[in-house]
C-alpha cells in the first residue's frame, strides 16, 4: 500500500509533509512514558507486517494493522506508524522518503479515527470488545485504501486505473485484517485487559469527571 517516490506531485507531497509533521509533533505530545513498551511492540508489528507484499497487478497488498494500531495506542498510533514507515524507507526503500508524509497520513489517518471509535463503542463484555474491534480493524484498512486511491487520483489520470485496482485488491485484506484485530482484542480482553486502555478512554471520562 505504500506510495512510491515520484507519484504525487510536488504541491500534494508537500502538503501531506506538512500535516503529518503535525500529526506526529501532536501525536508526540499525548504518548506517556508509560506506553512507550507498547508502542515499541506495535510499531515493530507494523514494521513486520507491511513488508510481506502479495503482488496484485500493478500493485500490491498486505496487512498494515492501522485500525489495530489505534484500538491500541489512541493517539500514539500516529507516532508508531510514522516510524515504522521511516525504518522501512531507510531500510528497505519502501515508499520512498519523499512519499513518507503521504503514506503516514494514508495510514495515520485511520488509525486515529479507529482508535477513537474503537474506545467510544467497545463497552465491557469480551464479546463487544471482540467485535468492535474487528470492525476497527477492517475499518482502518477500509479507509487507508479509500485514502490511497485518493492520492493516487491526485498523481494524474495515468494512475485512475491503478487506484481502481488498489482498492478491489484490498478487499480480502480488510476481511483478514477484521478477523486478525477481533481475534487480538478478544484475546487481550481475557489476558490483559489494561493493554485496551487509552488515551483517549483516559480524557473522555475526566471531562465527564
Amino acid at each position: 500500500m505504500h506510495i512510491s517516490d515520484g507519484v504525487l506531485p510536488i504541491s500534494v507531497t508537500v502538503g501531506c509533509y506538512v500535516a503529518s509533521a503535525a500529526l506526529v509533533a501532536w501525536s508526540a505530545r499525548r504518548t506517556r512514558n508509560e506506553e512507550l513498551p507498547k508502542l515499541a511492540v506495535m510499531t515493530a508489528a507494523f514494521f513486520v507486517a507491511s513488508l510481506v507484499h502479495v503482488p496484485f497487478g500493478p500493485t500490491s497488498v498486505h496487512l498494515i494493522i492501522p485500525g489495530l494500531t489505534g484500538a491500541l495506542l489512541g493517539p500514539s498510533a500516529f507516532l508508531s506508524i510514522g516510524l515504522g514507515l521511516l525504518l522501512q524507507s531507510l531500510l528497505f526503500q519502501f515508499g520512498g522518503l519523499t512519499a513518507l508524509g503521504a503514506n503516514a497520513l494514508m495510514m495515520g489517518l485511520p488509525a486515529l479515527a479507529c482508535g477513537w471509535f474503537f474506545q467510544r463503542y467497545k463497552g465491557r463484555t469480551q464479546l463487544r470488545q471482540a467485535f468492535v474491534g474487528g470492525l476497527a480493524g477492517a475499518a482502518g484498512t477500509a479507509l487507508a485504501a479509500i485514502i490511497l486511491a485518493i492520492l493516487l487520483v491526485a498523481g494524474g489520470e495515468d494512475f485512475f486505473g491503478v487506484a481502481k485496482i488498489a482498492l478491489l485488491a484490498h478487499i480480502p485484506v480488510i476481511i483478514v485484517e477484521g478477523v486478525v484485530s477481533a481475534f487480538t482484542i478478544g484475546f487481550l480482553t481475557r489476558v490483559k485487559p489494561a493493554l485496551l486502555q487509552t488515551s483517549f478512554l483516559r480524557q473522555t471520562k475526566a471531562a465527564h469527571g
